[in-house]
């Protein structure tokens, strides 16, 4: 896969777009474990990059941060809901607002995922385009400053 089908929108007028579910059979294409290697990966880029202070640098905090959000999207692509039962309802934006993200952040945070797809092997391009669609636009409500 090249990043070049995976483009980031940088027009934002604030108001948030409407947000299309990833297609679910990417999880089920992955299964859950290659999906939380996914997610893992891309925390790993994150605590190397420029928004490393928007991420826990502890161990532990960080490993609690990945499941968190693997939790979330293998819950909205229709697997087991693990972050409603271990953490309530998902809430993101509220849950977001006291970390300082811009539209600089975002585009970070989206170029680490485009490196963390990227990596994935003889995953089905429709799958791949399908969750970045999602992550593109969701990320789009996360923008606070």
């Amino acid at each position: 896969m090249n990043t070049t089908y995976f483009n980031i929108t940088t027009d934002f007028d604030g108001n948030v777009p409407k947000v299309t579910l990833p297609n679910p059979e990417f999880l089920q294409y992955l299964g859950e474990e290659k999906f939380r290697a996914l997610v893992s990966r891309h925390y790993d880029l994150l605590v190397e990059s420029s928004i490393k202070h928007l991420f826990p640098t502890h161990e532990r905090a960080l490993a609690a941060a990945k499941s968190h959000s693997a939790d979330f999207f293998i819950q909205i692509m229709g697997g087991p809901e693990y972050y409603k039962k271990n953490r309530g309802e998902p809430l993101m934006r509220k849950r977001h607002m006291p970390f300082k993200i811009d539209m600089a952040a975002r585009i970070v945070w989206l170029q680490c995922y485009q490196i963390a797809l990227n990596e994935l092997e003889n995953v089905p391009a429709q799958y791949l385009q399908s969750y970045w669609d999602y992550l593109e636009k969701f990320s789009l409500w996360m923008i606070n400053s």
